[in-house]
Formats: C-alpha cells, structure tokens, sequence
C-alpha cells in the first residue's frame, strides 16, 4: 500500500510540476493510461478518506466533516466514471457520446451532493446542534488540502491533452475538493478554539452554492472531442 501510494504520487508531480515547453506530450493511448491511474488512485484515496470523514463526522456529531465525507464517496463515482470514458477513448465513433454521458453523471454527482449538503447544514442550525471538537478531522482536512491540489493540476494537464471537457469537470471536482478542505479546516479550528458550534454548519452550508453551480455547468457544458 505505501509503494502504491508512494507511485501515485510521484506521477501526480510530474505531470503537475513539469514545464509546459516540454518536449511532445506521449501520443493519447500513453495519455489515456495516465488518466486512469490518476483515477484510480482518486478511487483508492477518497475511499478511505470518505469511510474516515463520514466516521469521525458522526462520532463528533460534526455536519461540514460527514458531508466532507460523502462528497469523497461522490468523487469516487466521479473517478469510476471517468475510469470507464477512459477505457473506451479508443474508440473514435462513439467518444463524443461517452464524453457528453460522463460529463453528465459528473454534474449530477455535483447536484446531489449540494443537496445533500444544504439539507444537513439547514437541519443543524435549526436544531443548534452543536458538534464536539474533532482533532483527527482537522488533520483529515490538512491532508486532503495537500493532496488535492496536485491531483486537480495533474488531471486537468491529462483533460487537456485528451481534450475531455469530462476529465475537466472531474478535475473541477478536486479541485473544489480542496475548497471544501479550506472550508471544513476553518469551521473545525473555529469551534475547537473557540466554541463557536455554528461555524461547523454555516461551513457546510457555504459549499452548496459552490457545488450546486458546478453540476449545473456540467449538464450545460459543450462537448467536442475532436476540436
């Protein structure tokens, strides 16, 4: 497990930190087989950071932290979905039909997550019900707003090359994760240094709007494969 991860991670930075004046980009099928190893390891880390999240969110009684977790699992759906628009990349005919399902399974991924989201935070505050501190989710939260980054830069690079408004959208999705770590980090910090226990909700609360408008660009996005 730690040479896998050790191996992802390594090849998240070199397509995150190399030059754009690089030599010729590999041809699409070498790009292709990037992709899916950037997906499967999205599968692979938001799993468990998912089962973690979701755990330490209903121990803690915490909205932001176990909405934080099902948006890990949704980004696993994410991830799956573009493990399946990328095993058929070869196929010429149909892309464009695959890239427009994927891009549309993405966007809904998005919807029913600010939902989900706006529902716990709006049920919080009306119960002010108040989450107890969560220390190892505050790490949780610090390390997805270090991995993150480099995952987002490394699939977008990937989107690019292929020219896969999907790969984009799925690249959106992790980043905005990392908009969600930001978020989840300030609202736990708060409520654990200072009682504040409606940062936590309003934290949760403050990503629907977000997610909401990024499902809705997936469904509206144009779809050309061979521009």
């Amino acid at each position: 497990m730690r040479v896998l991860f050790s191996q992802n991670i390594q090849l998240i930075a070199s397509f995150t930190w190399s030059s754009a004046s690089e030599a010729a980009l590999p041809g699409r099928g070498i790009i292709g087989w990037t992709g899916k190893r950037l997906e499967y390891f999205t599968i692979g880390w938001n799993t468990l950071e998912g089962v973690i999240a979701v755990i330490l969110g209903a121990l803690a009684g915490s909205m932001s932290l176990v909405g934080f977790g099902i948006d890990s699992f949704i980004e696993v759906a994410s991830g799956a979905t573009l493990l399946w628009r990328l095993s058929v990349d070869d196929n010429e005919q149909p892309r464009e039909h695959h890239e427009r399902t994927a891009l549309r399974i993405v966007g809904l991924c998005f919807v029913a997550l600010s939902a989900y989201v706006a529902y716990e935070a709006v049920s919080g505050l009306s119960t002010h019900r108040a989450p107890e501190h969560s220390f190892p989710g505050i790490l949780l939260a610090i390390a997805s707003l270090i991995v993150m980054p480099l995952l987002s830069r490394a699939k977008r690079r990937i989107g690019a090359s292929l020219n896969s408004a999907a790969m984009h959208a799925d690249a959106k999705q992790t980043e905005f994760c990392t908009y969600l770590s930001a978020i989840l980090l300030g609202g736990l910090v708060l409520n654990a240094a200072f009682g504040l226990w409606f940062a936590d909700p309003v934290a949760a609360l403050l990503m629907t709007p977000i997610i909401r408008r990024e499902g809705v660009e997936g469904f509206r996005a144009k779809v050309c494969v061979s521009c």
